[in-house]
């Protein structure tokens, strides 16, 4: 596929023309500021300029590079099992409160 072209190169091919231009004996003209530079009369640019002026390229297909992206892919997809503990019953702490709320006293309840 061709490289497409840098903001620097077209900015350098710019300044060759410029420079050229001027060289050549053309003159640049100073325009007021809020002016347009484009006559009213005319058709918008969009209408009028093509995109894609270069017929498609035909890619390079690479089987195994894709091959092997894919499983990649698939081993990150792939979950390993956790591992499984039977849990054995603990006993663990309740707290008995009073009539009011307040704390009366920790026991231990086996589950």
């Amino acid at each position: 596929m061709k490289k497409p072209v840098s903001k620097a190169e077209i900015r350098a091919e710019l300044e060759r023309e410029t420079r050229r231009f001027l060289k050549q004996g053309g003159q640049v003209e100073n325009v007021a500021p809020g002016i347009s530079g484009r006559d009213p009369g005319t058709a918008p640019l969009f209408l009028n300029r093509r995109l894609f002026l270069e017929p498609r390229e035909e890619r390079t297909p690479l089987p195994e590079v894709v091959a092997a992206l894919e499983a990649r892919r698939r081993e990150m997809l792939k979950r390993t099992p956790g591992r499984k503990r039977s849990r054995t019953p603990q006993p663990r702490r309740k707290v008995i409160y009073d009539d009011f709320g307040e704390p009366l006293r920790r026991i231990w309840i086996d589950d």
